[in-house]
């Protein structure tokens, strides 16, 4: 996969040529699957300088504070950052730090390649999608408030400005990466204003890339519908381009897709900085047990490093986990083997090329 259109790899340098990095353990399983990414990356022989910030409920309990000034200001100052899944209670307590980190910082794109692997059973064979997800605005703004006892209100946001630079972030990105196709997903037959808008501004971006020397097909589906379709018909998807809401809700579906969050990495992406993170929980019921699947942490760090200017280090190491996933021999539990997190992860280490 080339380099997204959002955003240049940091320039600053620690040291020795290091490029330096944020790195943020996370919650639960969070320090289990990110140690697993970073020796990873290490054995692909990628300098890193990791600067370790706590973040969320670790940060809370040690510092006061879910999101700590010194980790706002290393990722000020690296620009990068690889991170682990941050606990974010129901209904009570603090923001989700998730949501705060990507506002505060304009990571305005969520990128989530979902594809299939051989040795993963799932019902589907050769699932290759990309989801776009916009991540600055729409319900995820948080402005919700109590109108009168038992009545509440939450405001969707949806503006110009963030539709059609999330909307040129995926056709750049299907340009660039030889995609055929990228479809909105919305449900404008309800929302017509506000959808509405996320469609007009899709439509016109969609417009300048049919005039383009490699033509990139633009389709519309109503979400529900697209839910039913990737369901039933992953295959006649390629790029989605999504509103925040509904860009969770079927970045997850698509998951399903594939194997589960466990297979899945993920990207924020913005101007002037990205961070790479696993879109699974905190799995508190596993955490410290040495039983979480690493794969996602590890593929994250392997799309930053292609962002970081490694592509062939990004790729050898898809291609072990690919290799691991393959032969079927050191999967853990979620996968159907009874490997752990430290086996599998040697495993991933041996298979590099």
């Amino acid at each position: 996969m080339k380099k997204p259109y959002a955003g240049a790899p940091s320039d600053r340098r620690a040291r020795g040529g290091k490029v330096e990095v944020t790195l943020i353990p996370g919650d639960g399983v969070g320090p289990e699957v990110m140690g697993a990414a970073v020796a990873v990356v290490d054995a692909a022989g990628v300098k890193i300088a990791w600067d370790q910030q706590l973040g969320g409920a670790a940060a809370l309990k040690k510092l006061g504070t879910p999101l700590p000034d010194t980790l706002l200001r290393s990722l000020r100052h690296t620009r990068v950052a690889l991170k682990g899944p941050l606990e974010t209670r129901v209904g009570e307590g603090y923001r989700s730090i998730n949501v705060h980190l990507r506002r505060t910082l304009d990571l305005y794109a969520n990128l989530r390649p979902t594809r299939s692997f051989s040795g993963v059973h799932t019902p589907f064979r050769n699932v290759d999608l990309v989801v776009v997800r916009e991540n600055t605005e729409d319900l995820y703004a948080g402005i919700e408030y109590q109108v009168a006892p038992g009545v509440v209100e939450s405001i969707k946001v949806i503006t110009a400005r963030a539709s059609l630079r999330i909307a040129r972030f995926a056709f750049e990105f299907a340009r660039r990466n030889r995609r055929r196709s990228v479809t909105a997903i919305h449900k404008a037959n309800i929302m017509k204003l506000s959808d509405g808008l996320f469609l007009k501004c899709a439509r016109s971006v969609a417009a300048h890339y049919r005039q383009i020397e490699y033509p990139i097909e633009y389709k519309e589906q109503i979400v529900d519908a697209a839910c039913m379709r990737l369901v039933t018909d992953p295959s006649s998807f390629d790029v989605l381009l999504l509103e925040n809401l509904y860009g969770d809700i079927v970045s997850d579906l698509c998951a399903g897709l594939v194997g589960g969050l466990g297979v899945v990495p993920g990207a924020n992406y913005g101007q002037r900085g990205a961070i790479f993170e696993a879109v699974h929980g905190t799995a508190p019921d596993i955490a410290g047990k040495n039983a979480a699947n690493p794969v996602a942490a590890i593929l994250s760090a392997a799309m930053m490093l292609e962002y970081l200017g490694h592509p062939r280090d990004g790729a050898r190491i898809r291609e072990a986990v690919g290799d691991v996933l393959r032969k079927g021999r050191v999967l853990t539990r979620d996968l159907g083997g009874a490997a752990s997190t430290s086996e599998m992860t040697a495993a991933i280490i041996r298979a590099l090329k």
